[in-house]
């Protein structure tokens, strides 16, 4: 196949679920979980889901960074450019440009705020589409501190380090980044020794789509170690709703002959060993940090990357007081149980009527990438809507 209409043929579609169905056993249920938001867009809008048997249960994962990145972050980048929002003098860095994509912009912090209120109370808070816009704009405004909030997982990491070998070669001193890289695979194995697992039996997982761009980078050995360690199989698959289709196949063939092995669907763009070049650059500018919070989570070990110590001067945590404090989502919101897969976003009272995009109250409904998004954009959720509205009818006439 060489265009992106031919792995959206309803036809093929519909042949790749006669095969799962029939090779499913109808004796057990399937719990496949997707880990990348671009997996669980093209399953809620292609209606991937209609297509699989009754017993293969798609589980949500984590999704995506800005999804994944915990309100106290979002509470120090805000800090950082509305000083008086934390009950600092006010004006006091008002020479500081900050930097960031779009999601990141409404994702509710604390104290009412967002990055996008913050720029209403008069925050320079810059929305750009690349690490490479934010380096203009530090090279076009001298007198300004510029920092660029880096977030993502390694997809975007080597973009970031190239940013910051630039910026040491043409000497700017007045660029820094607000590191907030993250680690696909040491999400996964957290989420595989997580108590919802082991202890609750919360969450049943018996195999992972794993992620396609972070792929590309990273290539798919270093999902060896979980189809290995835990025993689970691992199948890279593409954004497209035929290489989920084709993915879940693989997956249940492998569960059915107790395989467990990873699997590349997505041969077309991810290779074993990944992209060598992009690895090295990051290698070079970025060691692991002892732990990070991660939203839903909580701080997984050796999961998140911070500048080496001859880059320290882009550091913005090194180069400014950024004091990392740790704060509790708003308990009306289940986005920490969604982002684990022990939820799915209509189990949240909240969803589609308090929550929208609209009026987003968590990160999974804010990242176009997140779960809650998707559902609601799709209108996956309209049918489980209704079962309960009938449900709620049902027990109102019995009393």
């Amino acid at each position: 196949m060489k265009y992106v209409d031919e792995f959206r043929d309803g036809a093929l579609a519909r042949v790749i679920a006669e095969r799962i169905a029939r090779a499913v056993d109808p004796r057990r249920v399937y719990h496949f979980m997707e880990f990348c938001g671009g997996h669980t867009h093209a399953i809620s809008r292609y209606g991937v889901t209609d297509l699989l048997p009754a017993n293969v249960v798609m589980v949500h994962g984590p999704g995506c960074p800005v999804c994944v990145l915990p309100i106290g972050r979002i509470d120090m980048a805000i800090d950082l450019v509305l000083p008086a929002a934390a009950g600092k003098v006010p004006g006091k860095r008002k020479d500081v440009t900050l930097c960031t994509y779009a999601d990141t912009m409404r994702v509710p912090a604390s104290r009412g705020l967002s990055l996008m209120k913050a720029k209403a109370k008069g925050a320079d808070v810059r929305m750009v589409y690349s690490a490479a816009d934010a380096l203009r704009i530090a090279q076009d405004e001298p007198g300004r501190e510029v920092v660029f909030f880096a977030i993502g997982f390694e997809t975007t990491t080597p973009p970031t380090a190239l940013v910051v070998r630039q910026a040491a070669q043409l000497g700017l001193a007045n660029f820094s980044v607000f590191v907030n890289h993250v680690l696909t695979p040491s999400a996964i194995a957290h989420i595989l020794e997580s108590p919802e697992v082991r202890e609750l039996g919360t969450m049943v997982i018996d195999g992972f789509i794993g992620p396609a761009h972070v792929s590309t980078i990273i290539g798919s050995q270093p999902y060896d170690y979980f189809a290995e360690e835990y025993a689970k199989p691992v199948v890279i698959a593409g954004f497209e709703p035929l290489d989920v289709m084709q993915a879940v196949e693989m997956l249940v063939r492998q569960v059915n002959e107790g395989r467990a092995e990873v699997e590349n669907e997505f041969t077309r763009a991810v290779t074993p060993e990944g992209n060598a070049k992009a690895k090295a650059l990051v290698a070079e500018l970025f060691e692991l940090r002892r732990a990070f919070e991660w939203r839903g989570l909580g701080r997984v070990p050796y999961s998140a990357l911070r500048l080496k110590e001859p880059w320290a001067a882009f550091d913005a945590e090194r180069r400014f007081p950024m004091t990392e404090h740790s704060v509790p989502d708003n308990k009306a919101c289940e986005c920490g149980a969604i982002l684990r897969g022990v939820k799915k976003p209509v189990d949240c009272k909240v969803f589609g009527t308090v929550c929208t995009p609209e009026n987003p109250m968590g990160s999974c409904m804010v990242s176009s990438e997140g779960a809650c998004a998707a559902h609601y954009t799709y209108g996956r959720y309209r049918s489980a809507a209704r079962s309960a509205v009938r449900s709620r009818t049902t027990c109102a006439r019995s009393t």
